[in-house]
Formats: structure tokens, C-alpha cells, sequence
């Protein structure tokens, strides 16, 4: 009931009214197209189609003046798709990760260069975490992060840097393109990452990633807890745990090591 009597925001509204419009047209719709079979205000619509267009959602044809869906909006809808596919195929393991080691489980993907959550699956009676299905993370200073990012080309790996440098969280954030490729390289050789409160103080993560049936890492699966619940002592056994995870994920998902499938 308090649902139905809360107001809907009317911008929202109407820019999704034209959204829908546009995914009824298959060749794209003009601002007096919009105008007109919207019933709007034409400045209302071309303030939203404006604001649309710099967000990445809508592309305008310069020679046909007509607005068309943007890229942003199938890269969204292939992450919605593909993590929806991922969490079900991997929600057994999660839980059985959280079983085995009493500490929260997250699984992540990477999208537009940053670290989106698409799974979280905490232990009973603890502590929460300040994180969320959709939060968008740094890869260089997480667990997740490092894990995805690992197996990239360093082409690849060169213009992420480049278009997002290795902004400092604290004083243990890894600030420096030499020190990450380093940390990079040992996950690679380990097969698994390690947060050492580099991201929030007083936290470790430990992550694992996740490939395809193309050998591509797709997902990374991670452990968090306190400096007091992964120590020195107990990370070797926490980090197996988080690699056999993952590995089991990537079986689901038709990953041979070693071979093709």
C-alpha cells in the first residue's frame, strides 16, 4: 500500500516513457517524432535526450537527426544477462564457500574497467560488510579487481591504467604501474589475489578468477573479513578454499585447463 501512494519521480518517467518508444521504432526517432507521439513538452524532451545521449544510452545520427539505443544500453543488458546465468550457476559454490570458511563471499565481473558485484553471500550472525549487488569497485586495490584483471594483455592492461590511473584509498593502495603488474604476475602464478587492506583498513580479501570454456576470466570469486579473521597463519588454507571454488564455477562453465574442451 505505501508502495502505490509513494509518488514516482516525473522526469524518470518520462525518460523512460521515450525509451520504450525508442525500442518500439527500428530505425530511430527524431526530437519531433518524440514531441509528437509523447505528448510532451519538446523541451522537456530534448533536455532528457540530451542528458540520455551524454550518458551513453542514446546515439543521434547526425545525418538523419534520429536518436537510437546507445551502446551502454546493450552493455548493460549483456552484464544483466551474463551475471544472472553466472549467479545461478555458482550460488551452490558460493554457499558452500561460506560454510567452509565463515567469512562473507562475494563474486564479481568485469565491466567498464571496474569490479561490479553480482553475488554476495554472507556467514550467519556476523559483522555485515558495506558492500552490494551492483557496487562498482577499483580493480587495482581489491581482491576481485586483481583477480579479473590478472590475465588481461598488458595492452589491455596498459589502457585501463591509463584511462583510470591507481587512485590511493589509504596508505596501503598499490599506487605504483611496476608494483601492480608485480602483484599481477604473482596472482597469475598463484591463481589466486590478496587485498592486504589495500581498499579499506582493517580488511583482507582473498580472490580467485573464474573462466569460460574460451579460457577467459570472466568473474572473480572472493573472501572477506577482518585483519582478525584472515591472518598469516590461516590464509594459505582460505586462499585453496577460494581457488577450488572458483575452479569448480569454471568447470560448470566449460573451462578445461589445459586444453580445449
Amino acid at each position: 500500500m505505501i508502495a502505490q501512494l509513494t509518488q514516482s519521480v516525473p522526469a524518470l518517467e518520462r525518460a523512460l516513457t521515450i525509451l520504450e518508444m525508442l525500442a518500439n521504432s527500428r530505425t530511430g526517432l527524431t526530437l519531433p517524432d518524440i514531441v509528437r507521439q509523447s505528448g510532451l513538452p519538446k523541451s522537456s524532451v530534448h533536455c532528457l535526450l540530451l542528458t540520455l545521449q551524454r550518458r551513453g544510452y542514446l546515439h543521434r545520427n547526425e545525418k538523419t537527426s534520429r536518436y537510437m539505443f546507445g551502446l551502454k544500453l546493450f552493455s548493460l543488458a549483456n552484464t544483466a544477462i551474463s551475471g544472472l546465468k553466472l549467479r545461478e550457476e555458482a550460488a551452490p559454490f558460493l554457499r558452500s564457500l561460506v560454510e567452509k570458511t565463515g567469512l562473507t563471499v562475494h563474486m564479481a565481473i568485469l565491466e567498464q574497467d571496474e569490479a561490479v558485484l553480482i553475488s554476495k553471500v554472507e556467514p550467519p550472525e556476523t559483522s555485515r560488510l558495506a558492500t552490494w549487488l551492483g557496487k562498482r569497485m577499483d580493480v587495482h586495490c581489491t581482491g576481485l579487481g586483481k583477480a579479473l584483471i590478472a590475465q588481461l594483455p598488458q595492452e589491455e592492461l596498459s589502457r585501463l591504467i591509463g584511462a583510470h590511473g591507481l587512485p590511493r584509498h589509504n596508505e596501503n593502495t598499490v599506487a605504483s604501474i611496476k608494483k601492480l603488474r608485480e602483484n599481477l604476475a604473482q596472482v597469475v602464478r598463484l591463481g589466486y589475489s590478496i587485498d592486504d587492506e589495500e581498499d579499506e583498513i582493517g580488511l583482507r580479501c582473498i580472490g580467485a578468477p573464474v573462466f569460460n570454456h574460451d579460457a577467459v576470466a570472466i568473474a572473480a570469486v572472493s573472501i572477506a573479513g577482518t585483519i582478525e579473521q584472515v591472518t598469516a597463519n590461516n590464509l594459505p588454507m582460505l586462499a585453496e578454499n577460494v581457488k577450488q571454488t572458483a575452479a569448480s564455477i569454471s568447470r560448470v562453465l566449460g573451462y578445461c585447463p589445459g586444453g580445449a574442451v
